[in-house]
């Protein structure tokens, strides 16, 4: 089996925290190379994700990383967060350019990715281990798919130590992208995200947002099964680990499950696996 990670949103509220609660135990037990936590915009940056990054690491024992965004203010700011994550133990950041809050008029003092992997390098001497995002289908607002790379090489120089996609469906989409990144010179490991499947409307939400593309087939099977939620999880797992298959096989460095901070989807997943 090859290593993987696990993606978790800080909870905001006793619900959600009770709901990440009960899923950790569980998801713990596959004993993932590490955890990420997204990160808390629209006020939240200072709060919600480095209390979330320090219960995992002191109460789970799990080794988080942060993601940090460049929506996270001044370049004062970000260096009082990484060194708050400094003093948590915390090795390993998740750099990210992140979207423009509801409400914001403007970015912080980064505009890019590219930007804060620079800021993070600078400042802290190699400290951290840090992953940027990828997207194997293109980010949904970059020009076009050359464009695209561009800016991912350009993270790549910056410092960055290593990659996580988008999530998609498509096997052939990451080989192509990985394939034409190695031609432009980037060699570190690019790990592919993976979503399990819970809920049709849900990830056609995601989607629509992020880009990835559900394949018709996929979301054809999807539709027919309506409100058959048993039904949904098992074609979904079915399908999410034959799609990981093909990626170890394909010699994928790792797995990197978006979680959406519960157990089920992810361990039916795994279990086939």
């Amino acid at each position: 089996m090859i290593p993987i990670s696990l993606e978790f949103f800080p909870p905001k509220t006793d619900e959600q925290r009770a709901t990440l609660e009960a899923a950790l135990p569980k998801l713990k037990a596959l004993q993932p190379e590490y955890v990420s936590c997204t990160f808390g915009a629209g006020g939240s940056t200072l709060s919600y994700t480095p209390e979330t990054v320090q219960r995992l690491r002191s109460h789970h024992g799990l080794d988080a990383a942060p993601h940090l965004s460049c929506m996270g203010g001044t370049r004062a700011e970000i260096a009082r967060l990484l060194g708050e994550y400094k003093a948590m133990g915390c090795k390993r950041i998740v750099a990210l350019r992140g979207d423009l809050p509801s409400g914001m008029a403007s970015y912080g003092d980064f505009r890019y990715a590219s930007e804060l992997v620079e800021f993070i390098r600078r400042e802290f001497d190699g400290f951290f281990h840090i992953e940027v995002a990828c997207y194997p289908e293109m980010h949904p607002q970059a020009g076009d798919a050359l464009a695209d790379m561009d800016n991912f090489v350009r993270k790549v120089q910056a410092g960055a130590n290593g990659a996580i996609t988008q999530y998609f469906f498509n096997a052939d989409a990451y080989f192509r992208f990985v394939d034409e990144a190695r031609k432009r010179g980037v060699d570190v490991p690019i790990v592919p995200g993976i979503m399990p499947i819970s809920q049709y409307a849900q990830l056609r939400r995601f989607s629509d947002m992020c880009g990835a593309e559900i394949p018709r087939w996929i979301g054809k099977r999807l539709e027919a099964y309506r409100d058959d939620v048993e039904s949904i999880r098992e074609f979904g797992a079915d399908v999410v680990a034959d799609l990981c298959r093909k990626l170890a096989a394909g010699g994928a460095p790792g797995i990197h499950f978006y979680t959406l901070n519960r157990a089920k989807a992810t361990l039916a997943v795994y279990e086939r696996l």
